[in-house]
């Protein structure tokens, strides 16, 4: 008897174009460089702007509490990063991203 793989199917849709595009550009990368880390962060500043660029990109309109729903059944490692998950992208990391873009000018 036959096993078959054990596979998992995620809705991209326009996503993993503008996921990619955004690694092309370098966009978390220069951003990180210019807020630097923080103690303690599992998401970087970059990356948190990435997942709203995406978030925005979405077409969803729902209060910040709500942020990482959005990414649930996403794959969300393939379009953010390795070790990145939807419940690491909550409220308060999501709320302290503008104001770490703020503070770095």
């Amino acid at each position: 008897m036959e096993t078959t793989p054990n596979l998992q199917v995620y809705d991209l849709g326009h996503l993993g174009l503008v996921a990619s595009i955004l690694d092309q550009i370098g966009l978390v990368q220069t951003v990180d460089q210019f807020v630097g880390p923080r103690p303690g962060e599992k998401v970087s500043t970059g990356m948190a702007l990435k997942a709203a660029i995406l978030n925005a990109l979405g077409f969803v309109t729902s209060p910040l509490y709500l942020f990482g729903h959005f990414f649930q059944g996403k794959p969300t490692e393939l379009l953010l990063g390795p070790g990145i998950t939807p419940e690491l992208l909550n409220d308060d990391r999501m709320g302290r991203m503008p104001d770490s873009l703020y503070a770095a000018g």
